[in-house]
């Protein structure tokens, strides 16, 4: 399939260089294959958001509404096909998929809902006669990087907004999986979105410093790691420019004695190995009162050992592959660093030499928390436990760590439950469930060096992609 790049409405090859997306279970099958933008066409990528601005943001916000609807209904009518492309591109099960593609739909709807909602404040005046308003605008031309791990709904979840709060948007999506980019592209623009509203440009990091340093651009959206994430919020501020990124997560699983083991052995290895723990809100780290930790760790490697790897387009098929030989190699090298380091594999622990970049499905048991492992997010299949003496030490345990994203524990305790949402240092807490998942109509986004800036998702989308202007509105005399 060859994509093509989207600049003030016209779809184009692109001036650099070719690129190429692979099937990560068949490495020897292309997906899809375009080229990159040169400088120049970022540069008039961003001068169509520019040149499209004043007349988007003018447009009334229902009939903004109604192209998200459209595109919506387009995205829906097509799921199953786009799910088994975003299977064959990125590698997670079909099943998941297809729910990726409808989850994309349901945040452009939710978007769309923000015409009926309020869209400003009033407040009584001291003074006689006067009203105070608090009305909102779009911030401008906006930049949204995103990642490879969910290559459709990440982007709805910027784009959604963006669009309809009225912003202009250059977008640059990852090159391991450009073929569900170029499909929600297609689907706004057929849904009627007006030329040069829309951007998508293929290109690598220097295409994405462009548009973060570009003076054009009002505001960047950024997913992805922590390093280049970092790097972009210090390069935002150097312009004095608006920033909001969801970058790393290490996120602890915490399983007390008073536990359903079952329960909760079947919900971490929800959290570490859908997706293949591509998730940045993944079970990496699992905390396990030590009363109890013999009886989960043998579920929780015994559900490991059980589930079914393979093509992710087969039936029954549980987890598919990594998204590229790099990612592979990084997780192996991960898992064999930490059994240098003394961790014990329960379940996994070796190399998956079969055509593709898949790796097996990992439990480790860890010496405690000294070792790389605990600290390193791998972004793949592993899991690694330790033990704790009690709830106190179990929640100081999940919270060593520069990240804060989300966290899961498992109790029947409603008091240590609540004391959790207290002390645990994430942006997202699962009580009794898995630690990924989120809702497009609640706040996510993590602590510490997981997030920066306003949160994603729900109405706290409008703090970054809409500016207040508040308004003395005083009678004439």
């Amino acid at each position: 399939m060859d994509v093509l790049n989207l600049i003030g409405g016209r779809w184009i090859e692109g001036e650099g260089e070719d690129f190429a997306s692979a099937n990560p279970a068949w490495p020897a099958e292309v997906v899809a294959r375009g080229r990159f933008v040169s400088g120049r066409e970022v540069e008039r990528a961003v001068a169509a958001a520019r040149e499209a601005a004043p007349g988007w943001a003018a447009t009334p916000h229902h009939a903004r509404a109604a192209v998200l609807v459209a595109a919506a209904d387009l995205v829906d009518r097509d799921a199953e096909e786009w799910g088994a492309e975003l299977a064959r591109e990125e590698g997670k099960t079909l099943p998941e998929a297809i729910a990726e593609v409808r989850g994309a739909a349901r945040i452009l709807r939710y978007y769309a809902g923000e015409a009926d909602r309020e869209s400003g404040e009033i407040y009584a005046s001291p003074r006689p006669g006067e009203n105070v308003l608090v009305v909102r605008k779009p911030v401008g031309v906006v930049g949204l990087i995103t990642p490879f791990n969910f290559p459709i709904v990440i982007p709805a979840w910027k784009i959604g907004p963006a669009l309809s709060y009225g912003n202009t948007v250059v977008w640059k999506p990852s090159s391991l999986v450009p073929l569900l980019a170029y499909r929600l592209a297609q689907a706004l623009t057929a849904a009627g979105l007006p030329d040069g509203v829309l951007n998508l440009v293929y290109g690598e990091a220097d295409a994405g410093t462009a548009i973060v340093g570009h003076p054009g651009v009002h505001a960047i959206s950024f997913t992805g790691s922590t390093a280049v994430g970092r790097a972009v919020i210090a390069r935002c501020g150097e312009l004095g420019k608006p920033v909001q990124t969801e970058m790393g997560g290490k996120n602890a699983a915490i399983v007390l004695a008073d536990a359903d083991l079952d329960h909760a052995a079947e919900q971490v290895c929800l959290g570490a190995f859908r997706s293949t723990g591509q998730k940045c809100t993944a079970t990496s780290r699992l905390i396990v009162a030590s009363q109890v930790a013999d009886e989960l760790l043998e579920r929780v490697a015994a559900r490991a050992a059980r589930l079914v790897v393979g093509d992710p387009l087969q039936d029954g098929v549980e987890m598919g592959p990594l998204v590229s030989a790099a990612a592979r190699d990084r997780v192996s090298a991960g898992v064999v660093r930490a059994v240098e380091e003394g961790a014990k594999p329960l379940a996994g622990g070796g190399r998956d030499d079969r055509e593709g970049w898949f790796a097996p499905p990992t439990v480790l048991d860890l010496p405690g928390t000294g070792v790389d492992f605990w600290h390193t997010e791998l972004f793949g299949p592993v899991v690694g436990a330790v033990r704790a003496e009690g709830t106190e030490e179990a929640l100081a345990l999940a919270n060593l760590s520069d990240h804060g994203l989300s966290a899961a524990i498992f109790t029947r305790d409603l008091g240590v439950a609540l004391n959790a949402v207290e002390r645990l240092e994430v942006g997202v807490l699962h009580i009794n469930s898995e630690s990924a998942g989120t809702f497009p109509y609640v706040p996510f986004g993590g602590a510490k060096q997981s997030g920066f800036g306003p949160k994603e998702q729900g109405r706290a989308a409008r703090e970054f992609f809409t500016q207040t202007v508040t308004v003395y509105l005083g009678a004439p005399a």
